[in-house]
């Protein structure tokens, strides 16, 4: 399959890719950089002359200083940095955005507004911080946090509601990565990375509660690290595999379905994205000479629209 490099070296630690379909554009995060990012992409915009990005990144750790950056890339991307390792960045419905930064949830009314922290999670450790995020079909924001020491069970998934307050969904967790419904919203699809797994839990998406745990599909530690995943719109689920230079597609039964290499060691995890949803974007850690890199591929099924949170 013919895959696309969009931008060669976009990030240190590209992450949390959604599609904006009322603007057309990607949204991700940065997280190495601490840097919320939105990038216009049209179809045929591969890397050509932005293989190199220059040093237009580095004068960004103070918010708004994005000018130069847009100058020198016309205005296709632009970024906006926090201060802090941000882990996910997410629309809200009726405008704005909702993030994690660090181990706070904040919210901004637009990307050039100053954030507004809603909430603070696992007070005293300091070695953790938010990671990888989604919204369920009702708009509940769920939000999993990482232990960067990686101490076993430090970090926990949590469950936002609009207006409401952290509350711990799954305790015990070391490194919450990728997240998504089945088609029927019955079952979330989870990766604690260091398990080494897919899992599929129980999911009442009526009341917002976990059920029955059980290992969906298992990745060999010679394959990767499971990093983050989406589901498509005929079900299947789509895996990135940190390390393992490559993405999986596994069939809704939990069978391998496909393993698709990359020209990127450490991809970090994927959406659909394109005015007909059948652009498949991959992010990537900046590990070699290729890390770092935003991907396209065209895998001839379709994505699902995210929810926003609230929505």
């Amino acid at each position: 399959m013919h895959v696309d490099i969009v931008e060669a070296s976009a990030d240190e630690l590209g992450e949390g890719p959604v599609w904006l379909p009322a603007t057309q554009e990607l949204l991700r995060v940065d997280i190495a950089r601490g840097e919320i990012v939105v990038r216009g992409v049209a179809r045929g915009d591969a890397a050509g002359g932005n293989a190199e990005r220059g040093d237009t990144a580095g004068g960004n750790a103070e918010r708004g200083d994005a000018a130069g950056d847009n100058a020198q890339r016309g205005n296709a991307e632009r970024r906006w940095g926090l201060g802090v390792p941000v882990g996910f960045a997410l629309p809200i419905s009726g405008g704005g955005f909702v993030a994690g930064a660090g181990r706070s949830l904040v919210r901004l009314a637009d990307l050039d507004a100053e954030p507004e922290r809603l909430a603070e999670v696992e007070r005293g450790r300091e070695a953790n911080r938010f990671n990888d995020a989604a919204c369920d079909p009702r708009g509940r924001l769920w939000a999993g946090t990482m232990s960067t020491t990686r101490e076993p069970g430090a970090a926990a998934l949590y469950r936002i509601e609009p207006g409401g307050a952290p509350a711990v969904a799954l305790a015990g967790v070391t490194l919450s990565n990728g997240l998504d419904w089945s088609l029927d919203a019955t079952t979330l699809y989870y990766v604690d990375s260091l398990t080494q797994r897919i899992d599929a839990i129980d999911f009442d998406v009526d009341r917002g509660r976990l059920g029955r745990r059980r290992p969906f599909a298992n990745v060999a530690p010679a394959d990767g690290l499971p990093d983050g995943l989406t589901v498509d719109a005929e079900g299947g689920v789509w895996l990135a595999l940190f390390g393992g230079a490559a993405i999986r597609r596994y069939r809704p039964d939990g069978a391998l379905d496909a393993h698709i290499p990359l020209p990127v060691t450490h991809p970090t995890s994927l959406a659909f994205g394109g005015p007909d949803l059948d652009d498949l974007y991959v992010t990537s850690a900046r590990r070699d000479n290729r890390g770092g890199a935003l991907l396209r591929l065209r895998p001839g099924v379709r994505g699902r629209p995210a929810t926003p949170f609230g929505g």
